[in-house]
């Protein structure tokens, strides 16, 4: 009898590794089981078998596999997420969920963000309201193919509006959490190459629409760059002096990244694949999340890193990146 108490307990120690340092792990499940706290404690030392019912109810809450724990299926990943389409892409959900998950993420003591760029990372679209508004309308249009932007021409202020308190929190959440970034001077390329889709279409309205989304992209970059010297993030809005989390960018001239992103969380960590521009999908699978741990030590030990030291590489790499901007505005 004592192997079932045994795998009963990893199970429960499972649960409490992915847990906030602020929740209890006795409340959560006797919340989730409508059970006393007595009877949580009981079930979480082994004394008392969980059922089937309450196996389910637990995994599903914290989006557990039983395979991947138990190894039951060494050859099978689990991954969770949502498939965006038209019919029923609701843009200020979409912010919340991402927002949400970067509270998640800070909800933890030890907490970190690497990942590898292969386009401008979500976070800076929306530095500027003109930017914001200028990739969610992108978004509608051309990727989702949403009927309402059919033929419709980008006017920046008339997205600006729908351009939420939302943005603003989700740059808040992130200039808290610490990060890595793998950047390469490619990394600018798709939203340059989007702008100027639009400016060959004739899908800005104005000049003056296209002159402001190019400014704001500037300045984007210049942000950026600060934040690269200072070797700490801070409000794009606010001062230098007002220190956010730790900032490390390294730059990467051999493999263009993918958008990949590797969060840790304490003592267990979760990687996030973008797929399909707007999708994304996640897994906390041990043996997935350490491959992609060591790929990303791999790529960093061959990049430089430009944040906090090397003034005349991190010079070099930003004005490559401005003459790229350059560059595509005035052809």
């Amino acid at each position: 009898m004592d192997q079932p108490t045994s795998v009963q307990q990893v199970f429960f120690q499972h649960v409490k590794d992915h847990l906030p340092a602020h929740l209890s792990l006795v409340d959560e499940v006797a919340e989730l089981l409508n059970i006393s706290n007595d009877s949580a404690y009981r079930r979480i030392r082994g004394e008392k078998a969980i059922s089937f019912e309450e196996i389910r109810t637990l995994c599903s809450h914290f989006r557990i596999s039983l395979d991947q724990l138990f190894h039951l299926a060494n050859d099978t990943l689990l991954f969770s997420g949502k498939f965006i389409n038209h019919v029923d892409f609701d843009f200020e959900g979409y912010l919340q969920d991402l927002l949400r998950l970067i509270i998640h993420i800070n909800s933890f003591d030890r907490r970190e963000l690497q990942f590898m760029s292969k386009d401008l990372p979500i976070f800076y679209h929306f530095s500027y309201p003109e930017l914001a508004a200028f990739k969610s309308f992108f978004w509608m249009k051309t990727i989702l193919q949403s009927p309402a932007h059919g033929k419709k021409r980008f006017v920046a202020e008339d997205h600006i509006p729908l351009i939420s308190k939302s943005c603003t929190r989700i740059l808040e959440e992130y200039t808290k959490l610490p990060s890595q970034e793998i950047w390469n001077e490619e990394s600018i390329l798709a939203t340059l190459r989007q702008i100027e889709y639009y400016k060959d279409t004739k899908t800005f309205a104005s000049d003056q629409d296209l002159a402001e989304v190019y400014e704001c992209l500037y300045k984007t970059i210049d942000h950026i760059e600060a934040q690269a010297e200072l070797g700490y993030k801070f409000s794009i809005h606010g001062q230098r002096q007002v220190k956010g989390a730790s900032f490390k960018i390294f730059v990467n001239e051999f493999i263009l990244g993918d958008n990949t992103y590797l969060v840790h969380l304490n003592d267990s960590k979760m990687v996030l694949l973008n797929h399909s521009v707007l999708n994304t999908i996640r897994t906390q699978d041990p043996y997935f999340t350490r491959s992609t741990e060591e790929h990303f030590q791999n790529i960093i030990r061959k990049s430089t890193q430009i944040s906090g030291v090397g003034e005349k590489e991190r010079s070099k790499f930003f004005h490559g990146l401005r003459e790229k901007i350059e560059n595509s505005r005035k052809r």
